[in-house]
């Protein structure tokens, strides 16, 4: 069996492991990083040959760790991204480059809409009926999304929505409140099948699935990087924020994964704060005290046209994994119609936490 993990930050780990008898078996490790002294490498391997093969991947990286010479520097490396190759290649994970890509980039649409499409377009990715696909969105209307389980007047300064003229629509997954503008941000989704992050924790995935926007915005001069769990950050400061949710296939089998990014090209920062309630306690935990300070804007750090920051985007994972373009079914909008009618327009849902 074959696995392979991108490091956060680092570089490529490959294992080939053999499962006999429930046991790992000639196993091989490798990949582009650097690791001192040279028997190093052979010492992982040991570590590993024997371990049960339903060992997880924090009792992997401790074989690992305890088998590593005195003085093992590891550059791009580290024990715990060694066992979750490990854990993705006993999984038969797929990669990214075993897929067809579509991408769907078609025009604006009212925030119920975009998520009732993320729902309908990842089950359909679920049932098989749809191959991985990348959606960028546009904003037909300024939003505020809450996430799956935070609480509406927490989160939101009603008043403040209303005179902005700002709608509230609760999303299917977790995480945090965004404040979105048409022309002001960069929301993009991707549906792809588990077995893309088979052998990953669900921080892992987080990292996994954003590695390839953070290249995107390296070809842009932006140096940016994976912030746990689930922000994307500058030494400008936050720039996205990423939210997950899997959904169950047919008949409980093989299901999907939805990982939704928002991107802050511009921001009303003082409309923002006016629509958004933003407590002491995030704002200590984010290390700053301005609510304006979270957040950097893309227009700033790239000098580039939104439209063009998307096209390049769209043109670097093209690139990386191979990209057709596509468009949402008119069987898949119907049902995110209803669905945006009877659910994510509803005060049931909006308001499910209070």
């Amino acid at each position: 069996m074959h696995g392979e993990h991108k490091i956060p930050g680092g570089k490529l780990v490959v294992v080939d492991v053999d499962d006999e008898d429930g046991a790992l078996r000639h196993v091989r490790v490798a990949g582009d990083f650097f690791l001192e002294p040279d028997e190093a490498l052979e010492a992982v391997n040991r570590a590993l040959e024997g371990a049960p093969a339903d060992t997880d991947a924090a009792g992997l990286a401790a074989r690992i760790d305890a088998a590593l010479p005195e003085g093992t520097v590891m550059y791009g490396l580290t024990s715990q991204g060694v066992a979750v190759a490990v854990r993705r290649a006993l999984a038969q994970a797929a990669d990214w480059t075993d897929y067809d890509w579509q991408v769907i980039h078609e025009g604006p649409e009212p925030p119920a809409l975009h998520m009732a499409l993320d729902e309908v377009l990842t089950a359909e990715v679920a049932a098989g009926r749809r191959p991985p696909t990348l959606r960028v969105w546009e904003w037909g209307a300024p939003a505020v999304i809450i996430g799956s389980f935070q609480s509406l007047r927490n989160e939101v300064d009603a008043e403040g929505a209303a005179r902005h003229g700002v709608e509230v629509v609760r999303r299917i997954s977790g995480g945090g409140a965004m404040f979105v503008e048409p022309g002001n941000t960069i929301t993009y989704s991707l549906s792809v099948p588990d077995a893309l992050v088979q052998g990953l924790s669900f921080q892992d995935s987080y990292a996994y699935l954003d590695d390839w926007v953070l290249g995107a915005l390296g070809e842009m001069g932006i140096r940016a990087w994976y912030q746990p769990l689930n922000d994307i950050a500058t030494d400008q400061g936050k720039i996205a924020g990423a939210a997950q949710k899997r959904v169950v296939g047919p008949g409980g089998g093989p299901g999907a994964v939805l990982h939704h990014v928002t991107m802050a090209y511009d921001i009303d920062a003082d409309k923002m704060l006016e629509v958004l309630r933003i407590g002491r306690e995030k704002m200590s935990d984010k290390g700053t005290r301005s609510a304006k300070k979270r957040v950097d804007p893309l227009r700033r750090q790239t000098g580039l046209a939104r439209e063009e920051v998307i096209e390049r985007m769209i043109s670097s994972f093209g690139a990386r994994y191979g990209l057709s373009r596509g468009k949402v079914t008119d069987g898949e909008l119907a049902r995110a119609r209803e669905l945006a009618r009877t659910k994510f327009s509803s005060a049931e849902w909006t308001a499910r936490v209070p």
